[in-house]
């Protein structure tokens, strides 16, 4: 018995076929991915060449739940990815939620998806803004403590790297997530 050949898809195609098989309009794909919808229909009706620019490529992957390598023109970035526990954790719990990576993203308003699905795909860390934040974990629904726990070692994060010495100033910073937690009703 013969094995059939593997025929590998064009990039336009495979995004195309997923286009349809999502019911995804071209519009959201565009504001998803952080491109043009003119972007989009040149690049499914093959008008220009398939994108080349790894951000792109790995958006549109995130979004698609695939590896950019699966697109023959993906060449791996020298950016670094940031790899962050709390965003494994997101992935994990959109896959225990058996949701698409596109119906979680559909749960956020329209401007905040891009930086979602660049969260997802390492090229931004956790947000800040806790109320930011406790918006994924209300879609994923998510225990505000579990969320409180990321958003506290996210701001050390921040601090540290702004330049403060967490450490010799245990007591502000202390007395600083005290009051969070009050204002977030954990206490």
């Amino acid at each position: 018995m013969k094995n059939k050949p593997i025929i590998e898809l064009k990039s336009s195609e495979k995004v195309a076929k997923f286009l349809e098989k999502n019911s995804l309009h071209k519009k959201d794909f565009a504001e998803m991915i952080g491109v043009t919808l003119s972007y989009v229909y040149n690049l499914i009706d093959e008008t220009i060449p398939f994108s080349t620019r790894s951000t792109t490529l790995e958006r549109i992957a995130t979004v698609m739940e695939i590896e950019p390598e699966e697109f023959e023109e993906y060449k791996i970035p020298q950016e670094p990815i940031i790899l962050d526990d709390s965003v494994e954790f997101f992935k994990n719990s959109i896959k225990e939620k058996n949701m698409t990576v596109v119906n979680f993203l559909k749960s956020f308003p329209r401007k905040k998806r891009l930086d979602i699905v660049d969260m997802l795909r390492g090229a931004l860390p956790i947000p800040i803004d806790f109320k930011e934040l406790n918006m994924v974990a209300q879609v994923l629904d998510l225990d505000k403590e579990d969320i409180y726990l990321m958003w506290e070692k996210r701001m050390k994060q921040v601090l540290e790297t702004s330049g403060m010495n967490i450490y010799s100033n245990a007591a502000l910073v202390n007395s600083m997530f005290d009051c969070a937690k009050k204002i977030i009703k954990l206490k």
